[in-house]
């Protein structure tokens, strides 16, 4: 071919000369680190971590319900295969996942659905130990209600005979019932869970009423109304919270106390316990306080395990929020630390629920923060039975978490998970039993001391 030829050729494609066009390196494609599936009954969530960031399409599909997910300037390999077996037969939403090259430098997923969902994707930036990540959110189309969830846990929890929690409730200023004990009624007209537990009809066997007799009546105005506790095992999913260095994760040990608090709650009769999470999945800050008002739940305490740039650090705390500043550089350190969950776990901040931000921009009051004060103190004083203190007062910052204007709520600090000897005992289930004690004999002093006042009719 003539060099005038060739040189007009070049130009065509913005080139000015043969060796140029030698020197072009070749498209480099996305590269998959990680596949990750987080199945949860509130939503399914699949995480995709890539060495950069890449362009990504999706449709929803019906009859069959499935969602499909085109990957750009990607290869099919080995680690995305993988993501058909990591999808288990009970995901609540997945039915399978089909993986293959569409067509060259393009990749499809195709989830195959058992119900239908609204899905959301977004693109995280790298952050943490996290390179680029894909989010993949699978969500119910109509969101799975914390009152309903509430009264499924209470159905299978509710044993007959349970004593009560608290024993001083209210004495009525002249006859009748106490104050306080609307919730008590067979109709639980001031229950939250009255309206739901009437749509079941004849399902709400579960949990019987007592029969109107002398007896249960002279009970009654002995009782309390039922206290709702909402439970909230911090991180979670994608957000494992710290790491000891023998590899124990703050959001597993966390969960088993929790649970372990649960359990001592669900023994009572006259209140119940409501968790914010009850499986290994990510919860928004945001969200995990909206729950516990959606329950009407009269406290919330969120469990931790601390961790410091130091590793001789150690002891438990209780943590409330604070009104300014933080009472500590410490405590400043760790409410930071906390409020990066978001980030960490993976929040779409384009499309953030708008009652859950909300909560986060509403002022708390200060009677909420005087009755945290209060109940933070009394647990904090049984923590102390438990093992050492790293602090003997409850320590005051800005946790994103403990922003329900009207819900006194706590922030507990089991251990330093970044002690080795203390990341030992958190990782012992008698330690975690011993914790959730605790915590539960805090917060039944609490209620003895200072019952909730009535709820307004429904």
């Amino acid at each position: 071919m003539p060099e005038r030829s060739v040189r007009r050729r070049l130009l065509q494609f913005g080139l000015t000369s043969p060796l140029f066009a030698l020197d072009l390196p070749l498209a480099h494609a996305a590269a998959i680190v990680a596949v990750r599936v987080w199945p949860a009954r509130d939503y399914t969530r699949v995480t995709l971590e890539l060495d950069r960031e890449l362009k990504f399409s999706h449709a929803l599909l019906a009859n069959p319900t499935r969602l499909m997910v085109d990957l750009e300037e990607l290869e099919l390999d080995p680690e995305l295969r993988d993501l058909v077996a990591k999808v288990k037969p009970d995901d609540p939403y997945i039915e399978q996942v089909r993986v293959g090259q569409n067509r060259p430098g393009v990749v499809r997923i195709v989830f195959d659905l058992k119900t239908p969902i609204e899905p959301r994707l977004f693109a995280l930036e790298p952050v943490a130990n996290y390179r680029h990540r894909l989010v993949i959110d699978l969500h119910p189309l109509v969101p799975r209600d914390p009152l309903q969830a509430l009264l499924e846990q209470v159905q299978r929890d509710e044993p007959a005979g349970k004593p009560a929690i608290a024993a001083t409730a209210p004495r009525p200023p002249s006859g009748g019932e106490p104050a306080g004990t609307a919730a008590a009624r067979p109709s639980g007209e001031s229950d939250p869970l009255a309206g739901l537990i009437r749509e079941r009809g004849s399902k709400s066997e579960a949990i019987p009423a007592p029969p109107p007799t002398d007896v249960a009546r002279a009970k009654r105005t002995d009782a309390a109304r039922l206290m709702t506790i909402a439970i909230d095992a911090g991180h979670g999913g994608e957000d494992p919270g710290a790491v000891g260095r023998g590899g124990t994760r703050e959001k597993d040990v966390v969960l088993a106390i929790a649970r372990e608090l649960r359990a001592l709650i669900s023994a009572e009769r006259n209140v119940r316990a409501f968790m914010t999470r009850d499986g290994d999945y990510f919860v928004p800050l945001s969200t995990r306080v909206a729950k516990a008002r959606r329950v009407q739940a009269d406290l919330f305490v969120s469990i931790h395990a601390d961790a410091f740039v130091e590793p001789h650090a150690r002891g438990a705390s209780v943590y409330v929020l604070s009104e300014g500043g933080a009472s500590s550089t410490a405590a400043r350190w760790l409410a930071n630390r906390e409020n990066q969950a978001d980030v960490v776990g993976g929040v779409d901040l384009t499309r953030r629920d708008r009652e859950a931000a909300q909560v986060l921009l509403d002022l708390s009051t200060t009677d909420q923060i005087r009755q945290s004060s209060r109940l933070g103190g009394i647990v904090l004083a049984q923590l102390r039975g438990v093992g050492r203190l790293h602090k003997p007062d409850v320590e005051r910052a800005g946790f994103a978490v403990l922003r329900a204007p009207d819900i006194p709520s706590i922030l507990v600090e089991t251990a330093f998970i970044s002690n080795p000897q203390e990341e030992r005992r958190l990782s012992d289930p008698r330690y975690q039993r011993s914790v959730a004690r605790a915590v539960f004999d805090g917060v039944r002093v609490y209620l003895r001391k200072h019952p909730p006042p009535p709820r307004p009719p429904a």
